[in-house]
């Protein structure tokens, strides 16, 4: 990190300064990491990798999973939150990150309409996949 400063890579891309985008940068880190925990305790014993075998697994639609069929949304909103707190140069990571959690949602859905092949398709329509109401 020191040596690409040196090399003025983050000339005119420094570290955020702005005391006003630093707080709306906090307050959407703050939110998704809420989200992303709020999700997480919601979906209590059903939490797991795709591959993993669960006895009697649930599908869960209500909580944050109303909102959205994949919660990885709430990682996403805040790293962005952390891209606009300090610098714009995270904005490459959050990208990378998007696109690696829609592919594993992908992959998760693929899955989840194996398991619950009356039920997901239904939640599937109903229920946008990362972003409320949008996508």
């Amino acid at each position: 990190m020191i040596l690409l400063a040196r090399l003025g890579v983050f000339r005119g891309h420094g570290i955020n300064a702005d005391p006003r985008r630093s707080g709306i940068g906090l307050v959407l880190f703050a939110l998704g990491l809420g989200f992303a925990i709020w999700a997480r305790i919601h979906i209590g014993r059903n939490w797991g990798i795709p591959m993993t075998q669960k006895e009697e697994p649930e599908l869960v639609t209500s909580g944050p999973y109303h909102l959205a069929r994949q919660t990885y949304s709430g990682i996403l909103v805040a790293r962005i939150g952390t891209t606009i707190a300090l610098s714009w140069l995270w904005l490459i990571a959050v990208l990378l990150a998007g696109v690696y959690f829609v592919s594993s949602a992908t992959v998760e859905e693929r899955y989840l309409t194996e398991q619950f092949p009356d039920a997901y398709p239904a939640y599937k329509r109903s229920t946008k996949m990362l972003v409320p109401y949008v996508f």
